[in-house]
């Protein structure tokens, strides 16, 4: 079992690094478009439609780490006041339903990605970049999510009740 947790946490940590660099292009392309604009009075023509490609894929690739950090909302006005075997109850019903919510969205952008590549749509920019290329971190990023959720309840199980 400690195997499966040091390959989420490890997978996590990827996807954490690979969305960090993917920001950092992100900030690269914005000032290459404004240097390009100001001083030469062109532009690169896909600045504003990468820059979305780039801070969905930080995102869904973020997603992961940011939860085997702790770092997403949580709303405690009611688990605050519950026992130590009650909250990690809690925690293991709700981390269960997350992960049937994010089985149910992965399955729907495996689809959508899938029938954007079978129906070769490309994006209405100057560039026409294969949408499914552009997709295809949406459902990469939530199986992390899922697998980081899964080590959640199973320590959950494994430790409290």
């Amino acid at each position: 079992m400690n195997k499966f947790y040091t390959l989420v946490n490890k997978l996590s940590l990827w996807g954490a690094y690979l969305s960090a660099l993917l920001l950092i292009s992100l900030v690269v392309l914005i000032l290459v478009e404004i240097f390009i604009r100001y001083f030469f009075d062109m532009s690169t023509m896909i600045a504003d439609e990468y820059s979305g490609y780039l801070y969905l894929a930080s995102i869904f690739l973020g997603l992961a780490y940011t939860f085997t950090q702790d770092a997403h909302i949580r709303i405690n006005i009611i688990t605050s006041k519950l026992s130590k075997k009650a909250n990690s109850i809690v925690d293991v019903v709700a981390g269960t339903i997350t992960i049937a919510l994010l089985t149910f969205a992965l399955f729907r952008t495996i689809l959508f990605t899938y029938d954007s590549y079978e129906m070769q749509m490309v994006s209405e920019a100057v560039s026409e970049t294969p949408l499914y290329l552009t997709q295809i971190v949406m459902p990469i990023g939530i199986i992390l999510f899922i697998l980081a959720v899964i080590a959640f309840v199973l320590k959950g199980l494994k430790n409290d009740i």
